[in-house]
């Protein structure tokens, strides 16, 4: 985030004398003045979410610039609301989360941080384009925007080139022109004791290898199966078929916010409106309900929606405790093989 800005003040520092107000920024409808303003609004606006907790709705001001500050002046205030939005993230615990619109209402500090940073990329690019001059950031800080709050975009070429194509600002080869887009924060269901982390390509990467994906785990690292899941998360990412709430979730307890297992889908919905979802907890969370409590929310979560009709799991023969958390849940077993049961919820009325 504070690489961004300093790259943002650095570069449009060199053409401070130039005309900000009677030049367009790039596809924008506003000047690149109203652009500079536009960046810093942002920054403190999300600063304002995260400190102060904002449930439901924007924190209700925005900032002007004094008359007659010059563009340099707008320059010390991005760099300024910059400094108070990189504070914000570092003081904010990580299970804080704050009202956004796109697409759940909300997100928590590693959100907002790919947000600010998107803002100010994108917008530097805007000015840059209306003002002449080239521009291209640190390839870091787009693979770090795509991989939090692009989890449906598939990689390109390069991360700054897809970044820009993802937001209708530039084309890819064999894809065609984007007109409409929102970034995604990660989806979060809660419980009586939990939270259900949506997992973004970022924490997937990171746990699909040796990392912790961010969380603080129960036994100090997650399961096997999760490391797996994780894997496949971010494999489908890659192949750009990744859906962010028919993905994985972190499991993460709330009265400690130690992370004690996931649960997720295998995809997203077939054609007749059935999802597989499958799940794992470390051996100490085991036997407490853990699992069926997540289990109950995120197979009403998949129900709710339009397109399921069924939620399937299938479960080894031998594994009594998966047995006993379906049937708690609700789940009836409908087939079995020498391998595997095969078990379905559905949809009221079904």
């Amino acid at each position: 985030m504070e690489q961004a800005v300093a790259e943002c003040v650095g570069l449009l520092g060199a053409v401070t004398d130039r005309d900000w107000e009677g030049v367009r920024a790039g596809r924008l409808e506003w000047s690149c003045r109203e652009t500079a303003v536009h960046i810093a609004d942002d920054l403190i606006g999300y600063a304002g979410q995260l400190a102060g907790r904002e449930p439901e709705g924007y924190t209700p001001f925005e900032i002007s610039l004094e008359e007659g500050t010059d563009n340099a002046g707008a320059l010390r205030v991005i760099h300024t609301m910059g400094a108070l939005f990189a504070a914000a993230i570092r003081t904010t615990p990580r299970d804080v989360r704050a009202f956004h619109p796109y697409p759940f209402r909300s997100a928590n500090r590693e959100g907002f941080a790919a947000m600010g940073t998107a803002e100010v990329l994108l917008h530097t690019h805007d000015m840059a384009e209306g003002l002449g001059v080239s521009y291209e950031p640190d390839p870091e800080l787009c693979d770090f925007v795509l991989t939090r709050i692009f989890p449906h975009v598939q990689p390109g070429p390069t991360p700054w080139q897809t970044l820009l194509w993802a937001t209708g600002r530039g084309d890819l080869p064999g894809r065609d022109p984007v007109t409409e887009w929102r970034w995604s924060n990660n989806l979060v269901l809660p419980t009586d004791r939990l939270t259900l982390q949506g997992v973004t390509p970022a924490a997937a990467a990171d746990l699909g290898a040796v990392g912790d994906g961010g969380f603080e785990w129960l036994e100090g690292d997650p399961a096997e199966g999760t490391r797996v899941g994780a894997g496949l998360v971010f494999k489908q990412y890659e192949d750009g078929v990744h859906r962010p709430e028919w993905g994985m979730y972190v499991l993460v307890r709330r009265e400690d916010g130690r992370a004690l297992g996931a649960m997720g889908f295998h995809g997203v919905p077939d054609g007749s409106g059935r999802v597989e979802i499958g799940y794992d907890l470390v051996e100490a969370a085991r036997g407490h309900g853990y699992a069926t409590e997540a289990l109950r929310a995120l197979s009403a979560y998949a129900l709710s929606r339009d397109e399921v009709r069924t939620v399937v799991a299938n479960v080894e023969r031998d594994n009594t405790p998966s047995h006993n958390v379906l049937a708690r849940a609700g789940f009836k077993a409908v087939a079995e093989d020498a391998e595997q049961v095969a078990y379905e919820l559905r949809e009221p009325g079904d």
